[in-house]
């Protein structure tokens, strides 16, 4: 079986966006990004798919958040 890369869980993928951990959550129930397996713990979210915050070079200090991914499409009903 071959590892997906790319793949980091939430207190990774939150900090990498800067935002919060109920925040990556939400995006994914939206459909905003991938989530992949199942379980506390388990659980890993594709970086690929994240703005990556603004840090401080130096203090590593949040000075911009990621912006948040797109909406996906929803096809309209009949």
């Amino acid at each position: 079986m071959a590892a997906i890369r790319g793949l980091v869980s939430e207190k990774d993928a939150a900090y990498y966006a800067g935002r919060p951990g109920v925040t990556i959550r939400r995006w994914a129930h939206e459909g905003r990004i991938h989530r992949y397996g199942a379980g506390r713990g388990n659980v890993r979210y594709s970086i690929f798919e994240l703005n990556k915050a603004v840090r401080d070079e130096w203090t590593r200090a949040l000075i911009t958040p990621g912006e948040a991914p797109p909406l996906p499409e929803v096809a309209e009903a009949a």
